[in-house]
């Protein structure tokens, strides 16, 4: 569904974020990408939603590419950035009517998406509410709304659970799975290996803009007596 071939970006001529990085991410799977702050795990996210531009190499989304066919890559995506911080002059439900008329949802389609999504994140009663006026993690739910609602076969999550209630989360990682299971693909940077552990099919953690390692929560541990904690900082501190 996601596949990475030689990829890299270097920023100012000498800091390369992305190192001639390949991967490959299977459909019907919840992939975690794991490393610390400063690994190229966001730089990896823009590039695979065509934010920014690669020097080299070719990204695949569901058999489209990136640079030759973006708004195809687009459109089967549903992004989340690590910053919930946008239209805050917006209401909650503007917000999620301009995301809808971005991607083209019909109005009874977006009514019963809106409303399906406000149910599980409980925002029904804040949608009239400026976002402004939003706590940290009602702005991070409403922005993963308007990232679902055009119902994309590719989530792409930077960091999303950063902010969010115990509830919120737990929902959040339910529908994750629930996607994954009907053949869909669920990609997500996180810095907390006890939800990669609990959520992710396979990982890939990243250090220095490389692949450390790709594989299943159980192959990594398979690789070492150590716990994943130490085993993972192993990884990056070597990187």
């Amino acid at each position: 569904m996601i596949e990475l071939k030689s990829v890299s970006k270097t920023y100012g001529g000498r800091i390369k974020a992305v190192d001639n990085m390949s991967l490959d991410i299977d459909s019907g799977c919840i992939y975690g990408f794991l490393g610390p702050n400063g690994a190229g795990k966001t730089t990896t996210i823009k590039l695979i939603t065509g934010i920014i531009k690669p020097d080299g190499g070719t990204i695949l989304v569901d058999g489209d590419d990136v640079q030759k066919d973006p708004l195809a890559v687009k459109k089967n995506i549903g992004f989340v950035p690590d910053d919930p911080n946008i239209f805050l002059r917006l209401k909650g439900i503007e917000y999620l009517s301009f995301m809808a008329d971005i991607y083209d949802v019909g109005s009874g389609d977006r009514e019963q998406a809106i409303s399906e999504l406000a149910r599980r994140f409980e925002m029904s009663n804040a949608l009239g509410d400026r976002i402004q006026s939003y706590s940290h993690g009602m702005r991070q739910k409403i922005v993963i709304m308007g990232a679902l609602l055009h119902k994309p076969k590719v989530w792409i999550l930077d960091e999303p659970m950063t902010g969010l209630d115990p509830k919120s989360a737990f929902e959040l990682k339910t529908m994750m799975r629930e996607h994954a299971d009907e053949g869909n693909t669920v990609f997500f940077s996180t810095h907390v290996l006890e939800v990669a552990e609990k959520v992710c099919d396979k990982v890939a953690v990243v250090g220095s803009g490389h692949i450390l390692f790709a594989g299943s929560i159980h192959d990594m541990k398979k690789s070492g007596d150590a716990s994943l904690e130490k085993m993972f900082l192993e990884m990056t501190q070597n990187a």
